[in-house]
Order: structure tokens, then sequence, then C-alpha cells
């Protein structure tokens, strides 16, 4: 495998981390205790859960009682539910589902030859993780997928590389194939040119790069708006370069956390992931000043997101 730092996994554990790390995947070696923890993930209440799962009620305390012991759930007053630690090291986990690797596209030999091109370049980068085919299908899509949208195609082969590389990259976190020791978060709104767009560009600023963002759209529009650019740079935030992306399954698989803005039930739900609603308006739809006050509501939500994920935010002042 080459040495690329983009697959790097981070700092070694420490002696104390490695050690709670072993007793969590101890107690999940247990499959009881396993489907316990998987039925607190899918919203199973505590006093459902002997008949749901067809276990006694002794069983269930005994494997809650774990579970509490090594911090993979936590009880806010009677109400039992998965920590963090629980959904980003072990959501994956929790799900019954399989995953497809590969999406229906076309023949890549029938598009352009600036996509075989990325073609030829993914497929190096990826060669220590899917075959040739995967990574043309993936491109090949992406392209169809970006190309439906754009009237101005000048820098449509650039956004086609960068979002195919993400969407494999997101199926091979999906896959456990590239491990991270960030949590993984999505953003999903509409047009994923507004409410998404400058929650991760906060996200992104706001972690110091102790997340990993991503956002989509349900319907997502032709190119970034101007406005929201404008309105992230007063508060010292820039987008650098981000584009309207089409929701696609793979990384909603990659998500820890899938956090959906006004786009209804179009955001596929799988197990194994926290799912958030932040009811908020469509700030292209308001005036600036409008704009500027969701834009603010945002910021306050990313703060109180990370308090939740444990990480530290950095720049909080502004």
């Amino acid at each position: 495998m080459r040495n690329d730092a983009r697959h790097r996994v981070g700092k070694p554990l420490d002696e104390r981390s490695a050690r709670d790390r072993a007793a969590q995947v101890s107690v999940l070696g247990n499959p009881d205790i396993l489907r316990v923890l998987s039925a607190l993930a899918s919203d199973v209440a505590v006093a459902s859960i002997p008949a749901e799962l067809g276990l006694d009620q002794a069983v269930v305390d005994a494997a809650l009682q774990s579970l509490l012991m090594t911090a993979l759930v936590r009880n806010d007053e009677g109400r039992v539910t998965p920590t963090v630690d629980a959904w980003v090291r072990f959501g994956r986990l929790l799900s019954s589902e399989s995953l497809q690797t590969v999406p229906a596209a076309p023949a890549v030999a029938d598009l352009p030859q600036g996509v075989m091109t990325i073609v030829a370049d993914l497929a190096y980068r990826f060669s220590s993780t899917f075959s040739p085919e995967t990574v043309a299908s993936y491109v090949a899509q992406s392209y169809l997928l970006l190309s439906q949208r754009a009237r101005v195609r000048e820098h449509l082969l650039t956004m086609t590389e960068r979002y195919a590389a993400d969407r494999l990259e997101a199926l091979a976190t999906a896959q456990g194939l590239l491990l991270r020791d960030t949590p993984e978060v999505l953003f999903v709104c509409v047009q994923n040119a507004g409410r998404s767009q400058i929650a991760g560009a906060f996200l992104r600023h706001l972690s110091g790069g102790k997340v990993h963002v991503r956002t989509a759209g349900s319907s997502p529009a032709e190119v970034a708006h101007p406005r929201v650019a404008a309105a992230l740079l007063e508060a010292g935030v820039e987008l650098w370069g981000e584009f309207p992306k089409p929701l696609t399954d793979d990384v909603v698989r990659a998500a820890d956390y899938v956090i959906t803005m006004g786009c209804g039930d179009a955001c596929p739900v799988f197990p194994g992931r926290r799912y958030m609603e932040w009811d908020l308006p469509d700030p292209l739809e308001l005036d600036d000043v409008g704009l500027r006050d969701v834009r603010d509501d945002i910021r306050s939500r990313v703060l109180d997101l990370l308090v939740e994920l444990g990480v530290e935010p950095q720049d909080a002042s502004r």
C-alpha cells in the first residue's frame, strides 16, 4: 500500500485510550450487547427491547449496564441513547444493511476524453482500495450527475474529479477500508447552495479540521450562490471553492451524523447514523438581513454540535 497522507488514520493511541477502546470492543464482542446497542441506535425504547429482540429482561439489563460502564450509551433522565463514541467508532456495525459497491452508470468510453483521464488518475489514487471498474463507474456516474445541471461547463471536469474522489472516499469509509480518527458529518439541504454550505463552512472552520465535513443537496443548484459566500466572508469564513453536489447513498452511509435542513424525506435513512433536523428557512429566499440571521443561527447550532461531539471550537469568539 502506498504511504499516501490522505489515508493516514492519525496518531497512535495512547495507553489509556487504547484500554478504553479495547474495553468497548470487548463488550461489543458479545452479540446480545451489540444487538441492544443496535436497538438503541434505531430509537427502540428501552422498555421495548426485550420484546423487539426476543431477549430476557435480565440479559437486556446486563447489556445496558455494560454499555453504560464503557461509555457507549448515556442515561439522560431515564432516556438511554448511544454516545458520540458509539456513533463515530461503531455506528456502521449497528446496521444489517448490505453495501452496494458499484452504482449503475454508462460505459466510460461513451463519455468525453477528459473523463477517461480522470478515471486513470483516480484509479491510480485508489488502486489499493478499489478496482479500476469501480472507479470508472463512479467517475462516469458523477460526471453525468453534475453535467445534467451545469450550464457553464468550464469547470465541469474539475468538479467531476473532486466529486467522484469524495464519493469514493465515502464508499471506502462506509466499508471500513478507510479509517479516520474524526467524526464524519453530512449536511443536506435542497439546493446545497445555502444552508448546508453555510453549516459545512462553519463546521470546517470552527472544528479546526477535527471533524470531516460533507455537504449535498436533494435538488442541487447549478452553482454556489455569491450571497452565501459574501455573508460567510463577513463572518471571517470562506467557502474555498465548494459547489452544489447531488445527494447520493454513499455519502450518507459514510456519515456518523446526518443533519438535514428542509429537504423532507429526500435523504435516505440507514441504521447506525445519528440523524438531526435543523428547522431553518432558506436564506436565499430572504433579504440580506434575513440571510445574516440564518447564518448566525447556523453558527450557533454548529457550536452546539461541537459540544455534543466533544470537540473544542476554534476561533469561537468571532
